[in-house]
């Protein structure tokens, strides 16, 4: 009884530590349903920008796609159509425009990431598995772009050598490399000779050279944007690497990447050819035993 009455003395001494820790109680779980609401609504956020840089990048790719049909049919084109080339430079302009954008979303994702690392939670591996999906589908799709660019710039050297040469003009790789980076043709044209021939050659050489000069500002800033998102992506080691060496050594990417793929393709029919021939001995091998085997019950 006495133990009884010292429980309720000890509930009952004083009726306020209820009240408050009842209270206490009922304000923690307010906070905890206030904390739900508010990460609720910055993960919905979260999901918002990545949507949003998603349809970015897939139009970025779209676009890389188009310009790719342009820059075929500037080639085709002896003296291509002046909308022709507005089209590329609208093209340009908005590939460019829209890769700033991502490129930003990329960099302030980063940073609250970075912010929130004291934080283990389920939202922030969600996050950051985002951002790096998000990160490495930019960089490919601009990878691309660059390919496409160097491949454009390449061909369109060519046609200049071609278009020399008829004038009677031979020159090397590192001559071209020489007249392009100094800005001016004349290196070459200025003693072509009057003729209707060699006009429209000049005309051509002249046109195709101011198309070069365009492009190689576009990878200027293509490659400063890449050093940039480099940094966001810098422990996906391979493809970093890959995007170097394609900013820094453009001239040569295409040639390299098409014969890592032959090299690929010979090494994959090696294989296949291997397994084909330990097939073949196998069931060699099971019929010599299974006429074996007939013989001696036979």
């Amino acid at each position: 009884m006495n133990s009884v009455d010292k429980g309720l003395g000890t509930w009952g001494s004083d009726p306020k530590d209820g009240l408050e820790t009842k209270q206490l109680t009922q304000d923690d779980d307010t906070d905890e349903v206030e904390i739900a609401i508010d990460n609720t609504a910055f993960m919905d956020e979260f999901f918002s920008e990545i949507e949003e840089t998603r349809l970015n990048i897939d139009k970025i790719s779209e676009h890389v796609e188009e310009a790719k049909k342009l820059y075929s049919i500037i080639l085709s084109a002896p003296i291509p159509e002046p909308k022709t080339k507005d089209d590329l430079e609208q093209l340009t302009t908005e590939i460019k425009k829209r890769a700033n954008n991502v490129r930003n979303k990329l960099k302030s994702m980063e940073k609250h990431i970075e912010e929130d690392e004291v934080r283990s939670s389920a939202d922030l591996r969600i996050r950051k598995s985002q951002h790096s999906v998000l990160s490495r589908k930019f960089v490919e799709v601009m990878t691309k772009y660059n390919e496409a660019q160097v491949d454009f710039r390449e061909r369109s050297k060519g046609r200049i050598q071609r278009q020399l040469e008829i004038t009677g003009k031979k020159t090397t790789d590192e001559e071209l490399e020489e007249m392009l980076e100094s800005g001016n043709p004349a290196i070459f044209t200025s003693g072509i000779i009057d003729s209707q021939i060699s006009k429209q050659a000049l005309s051509e050489i002249e046109g195709r050279h101011k198309d070069i000069v365009r492009l190689e500002s576009s990878i200027k800033e293509l490659h400063d944007m890449f050093m940039d998102i480099a940094m966001l992506v810098e422990n996906q080691g391979a493809m970093i690497d890959r995007i170097e060496n394609n900013m820094d050594q453009s001239v040569g990417f295409v040639e390299r990447a098409v014969a890592d793929t032959k090299k690929a393709v010979k090494y994959q029919s090696e294989a296949r050819r291997k397994k084909i021939m330990i097939m073949i001995c196998c069931v060699i091998l099971a019929i010599i035993l299974a006429s074996t085997i007939g013989g001696i019950f036979a």
